[in-house]
């Protein structure tokens, strides 16, 4: 469950992450409005930052992240902040239940950015990057009982296609997973480079729009993580936990996310429960991405609590 989270030490080669959409961020989040905004998923804290700028001087961001070294990264980027975020380490599916412990009652802002960040790409040991070697890891929370590298080595090719497929939508996929399969009987697959050079056998010698090992990687992550279904529970649980005419932001970066967050909030808005702020998603600006090539994929999203007698 949440715990508050002790200083500690970060490399600062690791500490540079640009937010993505931080004007679209504010633009829909009316910082200067809000009194309570959770950020969803700190990450380093530089949406957060952007946040601070704007908020009215006794308000407060309350900061989760599952990741507790990318905690101690905003810790150590929100600094001159620190007396106005409250850093809890926890997944955003349990919100409400540290809303309720921490005494916060309802929020009137919230703001997900479900991207990974520069810092967690970067780091070889976590294993997320298929360009850099690392072992098959991809826990974003290391209490996780079981790795990439877990999956890979013992699922059956059956189960394996499903989530390239699934979780990655791989053309490959039943093709991927047959080749480590058969790759796994004559040595285990540890190294995200072993990984990665499976997969480009399977495209052989092209060019490619995206490295082969692009959607793979993505999808044995969101299996790891349970991403999917942690966030379904999370926007699940948000009506309960906003003020009337709170906002919510959502930054997303592959087409399962979007999709769901676009079905969850259309079918709060039939409800009644949100007011839609963006009929299509926002993407980044070509100056963005020419900026910061990671932001290309990103997709914004954001709704209005509606008021109503029950709020």
């Amino acid at each position: 469950m949440a715990e508050r989270l002790m200083v500690a030490k970060v490399d600062d080669a690791a500490a540079h992450h640009e937010p993505v959409m931080v004007s679209e961020v504010l633009r829909f989040l009316q910082p200067g409005r809000r009194r309570k905004i959770l950020d969803a998923t700190i990450g380093p804290g530089g949406h957060t930052k952007a946040i601070l700028k704007e908020l009215p001087e006794d308000a407060i961001v309350i900061g989760l992240d599952w990741d507790d070294r990318a905690l101690e990264l905003a810790q150590k980027n929100l600094a001159d902040f620190s007396q106005r975020v409250i850093f809890i380490q926890a997944n955003f599916k349990e919100m409400a239940d540290v809303l309720a412990e921490q005494g916060l009652g309802k929020v009137d802002g919230v703001i997900y950015d479900l991207g990974l960040s520069a810092q967690q790409l970067s780091d070889g040991k976590r294993g997320f990057s298929f360009q850099r070697e690392g072992p098959l890891d991809m826990r974003i929370n290391d209490t996780l009982p079981h790795t990439a590298r877990d999956l890979v080595n013992h699922l059956s090719l059956a189960r394996l296609a499903h989530i390239f497929k699934d979780y990655g939508e791989e053309r490959y996929a039943r093709r991927i997973a047959r080749l480590i399969v058969n790759s796994r009987k004559k040595s285990p697959i540890r190294t995200t480079l072993e990984l990665a050079q499976l997969a480009k056998k399977v495209y052989g010698p092209r060019h490619f729009r995206i490295h082969p090992a692009t959607r793979i990687f993505q999808a044995l992550r969101i299996a790891v993580n349970a991403e999917l279904d942690n966030l379904k529970a999370s926007l699940s649980a948000l009506p309960g936990l906003l003020s009337p005419e709170a906002r919510v932001v959502v930054i997303s970066y592959h087409s399962l996310e979007d999709r769901m967050v676009k079905e969850t909030f259309n079918q709060g808005a039939r409800q009644g429960l949100y007011k839609i702020l963006t009929p299509k998603p926002l993407g980044p600006s070509d100056e963005e991405i020419s900026r910061n090539p990671r932001s290309r994929s990103a997709r914004l999203r954001a709704v209005e609590r509606v008021a109503s007698e029950e709020n």
